[in-house]
């Protein structure tokens, strides 16, 4: 019976193949670990318009990362406390090094320096390991899923600001001129052009339902940033209220943070930025949700 269903010849095969392992033909053992001796021998952080980490290694091999809106002699200092432990490690366990360097001050773990800071390592580690194995990091992460994106701006597509800060009133002179901004670029781009609005977090709930309300004849694609990250009843509020798309996540970190946008489903959107959300670790896990 056991044969008829294959079953048999299943036990034999692996039978056959633990012979093999025996006798010293394990094909594991034939592949060579590239990485196994690469070590991290310095760790520096620069300001230069934007703040860079560099990781160098014994290989020769040289990493880099970036990550922005931070005090630069506060992050250079928190670069410098990492690096004493890093050095030593092997920069491809990513995932490893990124764990440590987030859980280990319990006490201080997350917010925007700790985690911005862990972005520009974490690329810079992606970075090393795709220069050890001679491939582009999209390779080591499964391969690319498309070879085009939708970029803005553009020919086709304009993303329209509040203005910079100001005090809003939800009067009808106030909604009247951002629908006349948005119905000229619509007017521009044509029917197929792609506009986005920015709220910037500063546009109050009620004066975004009622422009939300008047724009939907221009086909926005998404009110972006319509309230503070985080603020999640806020975002269940404006989200019932509005049928315009929803996008945030520019200044949210990690998985945890995002995780409420979608278990209370107030966002259509998601736009984490790699240099804010925890680098490629955490940007791959946060787009597999």
């Amino acid at each position: 019976m056991l044969g008829s269903l294959g079953l048999g010849a299943t036990a034999s095969l692996g039978f056959m193949m633990t012979q093999e392992n025996a006798a010293g033909k394990n094909p594991a053992a034939e592949v060579v670990d590239k990485g196994a001796n690469l070590k991290i021998t310095d760790v520096q952080m620069f300001h230069v318009g934007k703040l860079y980490v560099r990781i160098q290694t014994n290989a020769g091999i040289t990493g880099w990362g970036e990550t922005f809106g931070l005090n630069s002699k506060v992050a250079i200092a928190l670069v410098e406390a990492m690096a004493g432990g890093l050095k030593g490690e092997n920069p491809t366990r990513i995932e490893h090094l990124w764990q440590r360097l987030y859980r280990g001050p319990r006490d201080s773990r997350g917010g925007p320096y700790m985690t911005n800071v862990i972005s520009a390592i974490d690329m810079a580690l992606w970075d090393i390991a795709g220069k050890a194995w001679g491939v582009p990091v999209y390779r080591l992460m499964g391969g690319p899923t498309r070879d085009r994106i939708r970029m803005y701006p553009s020919e086709s597509s304009w993303k329209i600001g509040p203005g910079g800060p100001r005090q809003f009133a939800a009067t009808p002179q106030w909604v009247k001129g951002y629908v006349d901004h948005v119905k000229h670029f619509r007017e521009k781009l044509g029917p197929n052009g792609a506009i986005m609005l920015d709220a910037h977090c500063a546009m109050p709930p009620a004066f975004l339902i009622q422009l939300a309300s008047a724009l939907e004849p221009y086909d926005v694609l998404f009110i972006e940033e319509p309230a503070v990250p985080g603020n999640i009843e806020v975002f269940k509020r404006l989200k019932e209220s509005i049928n315009v798309p929803l996008a945030t996540g520019e200044r949210d970190r990690t998985i945890w943070e995002f995780l409420p946008y979608l278990h209370e489903r107030c966002i259509d959107v998601l736009q984490p930025d790699i240099g804010a959300c925890g680098g490629i670790s955490q940007m791959k896990k946060i787009a597999t949700l």
